[in-house]
């Protein structure tokens, strides 16, 4: 039984990672294509299924690794088609992740982290207090193990964490999720979304190739800092700085994420300011509805006033579009998700 506990799992581990574990190990350099296409293309749950690797192979490989998957243990489902899944992780404690299908589109929003350390005061995760990281393979689980797996098109890191905060193990799972040998999916359809971490941030843009979402949530610093603690640690003008002076490619777009709050930022001013400090920025803006929590005092902005707010930035040639709230009876819509399975 102890030797079982000391098992790495094998899942999640990337294509190079593989290689280094074939080649620790004695065997042919082929093995490691032949587990990642076990692995990530025929769904296998363990090394007896990998039937065209050797019965030596597969005795080396089962002494020191296992392929661990874990499957969600609870779902909600909303009027509106939105899926909300409790997945388990390390130490009896649980993430959420969110299935959100659509006409053309299936996208997954996977959770990085058990809770979040950000401290933003409009997001319930953060409210929630931070207990753990996700390894690699743990953020993959929420994918592979998704009874709607073969229906998804994009992939989006907004869950539960903030990405930035568990850089390798997010690195690590956008290689697999991206690598031909893997799951080999566009990095035009992955996007990681981050509050704006430094350094983290410029680590990250050296390393990927997918699309990257931005918080700001307000242009002005003094008063982001009211509602974003990370302001303090990673002022805005230094994001913003970083962001400008990175060539994004073809494969990887920019967006600006602006959650909408009633009388907070929600003004012209605030909406002249955007406009001037992300001059020179090609990106898109989301403007959020934010969903009320009963332990909060804030506010979403009423329609009309988001309306307002992007025709503004429209009329100044910024492409601006409302995000569509999905899930909100469940508790699935943006800065909702939040764990207490673990703490009963």
């Amino acid at each position: 039984m102890k030797s079982d506990i000391l098992k790495k799992n094998i899942f999640g581990k990337t294509s190079s990672q593989i290689k280094d574990i074939v080649k620790s190990l004695d065997l042919p350099s082929y093995t490691a294509s032949q587990i990642c296409d076990w692995l990530y293309k025929k769904e296998a749950q363990s090394f007896d299924q990998m039937t065209n690797l050797s019965k030596k192979a597969r005795g080396l490989l089962k002494e020191k690794f296992e392929v661990k998957l874990s499957p969600p243990v609870e779902e909600a489902v909303s009027k509106d088609g939105t899926v909300k899944y409790l997945f388990p992780v390390q130490d009896g404690k649980f993430v959420e992740a969110v299935y959100i299908p659509e006409t053309h589109r299936s996208t997954l929003c996977l959770s990085t982290q058990v809770g979040c350390k950000m401290g933003c005061v409009f997001c319930m995760t953060g409210q929630q207090g931070f207990s753990g990281n996700l390894s690699a393979g743990e953020i993959l689980n929420q994918y592979r193990s998704l009874p709607q797996r073969a229906e998804i098109t994009n992939i989006v890191y907004m869950g539960m964490g903030e990405p930035l905060d568990n850089l390798n193990a997010v690195i690590n799972s956008v290689e697999v999720f991206s690598n031909l040998s893997c799951f080999a999916i566009s990095p035009k359809r992955i996007t990681v979304s981050t509050i704006g971490m430094m350094p983290a941030l410029k680590k990250l843009l050296l390393n990927m190739r997918c699309n990257l979402a931005v918080s700001l949530h307000s242009p002005y610093e003094e008063e982001r800092k009211k509602i974003m603690p990370i302001e303090q640690s990673s002022p805005l003008n230094s994001v913003l700085k970083t962001l400008k002076e990175h060539k994004f490619v073809s494969s990887s777009k920019l967006s600006i994420e602006y959650l909408m709050l009633d009388g907070i930022n929600d003004t012209m001013r605030h909406a002249n300011k955007l406009i001037k400090i992300l001059h020179g920025l090609r990106c898109r803006v989301n403007l959020i509805h934010y969903h009320n929590s009963e332990n909060s005092s804030l506010k979403g902005s009423p329609e009309g006033i988001i309306k307002q707010f992007q025709d503004k930035l429209n009329a100044a040639g910024m492409f601006t579009s409302i995000r569509k709230s999905r899930g909100k009876d469940i508790e699935a819509a943006c800065g909702m998700l939040s764990i207490k399975k673990d703490k009963k």
